[in-house]
């Protein structure tokens, strides 16, 4: 018998309907099926990693470059809104500096990164989540210009066109979104044949692969947050430790969670990152557990179970 079944037997036995709390329920068989127990509760953690990026200089932001280090600035004192959010949900938040002020190579001219560079980055993700005794972990990223590189990375690695993937970003106009359609078409052109991470991948990217590769080793949820974080995972080539927490507007997005096989647990309209969305989702997957961890069975509570 595994964790899930055990999980499901277990919510059967609560006083309600079976299956009456539906993605919930489906939700703590996940988490059981990761873990490999039932937890009685969780311990939580969140990820975030930031970086810059070369091809920042091609203009396919709202906003500069200078920005990413403003804003790990503003993690650091803990007025993000990821902040605010880790705390609500009784996460610890931790913040990673992956190349603020250094930045990747312009993908439209080579390879954003060396095979050195991303080995380096996966090797230090698996030492932060060594580090972490924890049930889940939340990704988040911060990075000027990455959703041009994670708009890259997942068309090169689900092989679709350019304008599939590219969204607003932090919020580019109608204009804005065709240059970034014309980048990514010239750096897919430019890397044909190299590989997907090292070619349009940033430092911050490359390191949640990382995360996501450790946390598979080690039997730690992955709860991802939007486009970014889910283009990381699809890169790792991991899919059996992941959940979603929510659909970004990001069209790329939705085409990340079907090749994952993940239906997110929230659609808000999000799109700002920083692990926002898995914060917001934490309570989620608490309550999942609550359930199976308080409430009573019908043998506790004396009541008659008419579904046996």
């Amino acid at each position: 018998m595994s964790a899930a079944d055990d999980a499901r037997r277990a919510y059967d036995s609560k006083t309600k309907p079976r299956g009456s709390l539906g993605r919930l329920e489906d939700l703590g068989c996940r988490i059981a099926a990761i873990r490999g127990f039932l937890p009685d509760r969780l311990d939580k953690a969140i990820v975030v990693a930031a970086g810059d990026h070369g091809v920042a200089d091609e203009g396919v932001s709202a906003y500069p470059q200078e920005v990413t280090a403003q804003m790990l600035a503003n993690f650091g004192a803990g007025g993000a809104a990821i902040n605010v959010l880790a705390r609500r949900a009784g996460a610890t938040l931790h913040v990673l500096d992956r190349g603020v002020g250094s930045p990747t190579n312009n993908m439209t001219t080579g390879p954003a990164m060396t095979v050195e560079e991303v080995e380096r980055e996966l090797a230090a993700a698996d030492e932060v989540v060594a580090g972490l005794d924890v049930d889940v972990i939340g990704l988040g990223e911060m990075g000027i210009a990455n959703t041009t590189s994670a708009s890259a990375l997942t068309a090169a690695l689900l092989g679709v066109d350019p304008a599939l993937v590219c969204g607003r970003g932090t919020g580019l106009d109608d204009a804005g979104v065709a240059h970034k359609v014309d980048v990514v078409r010239r750096a897919l052109e430019v890397n044909a044949g190299e590989d997907p991470l090292t070619a349009y991948g940033g430092y911050e990217i490359a390191f949640l692969a990382g995360v996501v590769r450790s946390c598979e080793r080690r039997r730690i949820v992955v709860l991802l947050d939007g486009f970014i974080t889910g283009a990381a995972a699809l890169a790792s080539g991991v899919d059996g430790v992941l959940i979603a927490s929510h659909r970004s507007p990001e069209p790329g997005h939705a085409l990340v969670l079907d090749a994952l096989g993940l239906e997110p647990l929230l659609d808000l309209g999000l799109r700002l990152g920083e692990g926002s969305g898995a914060a917001l989702a934490l309570p989620l997957l608490d309550a999942a557990i609550a359930i199976l961890a308080e409430m009573a069975t019908f043998d506790d509570a004396g009541v008659t179970d008419a579904g046996r």
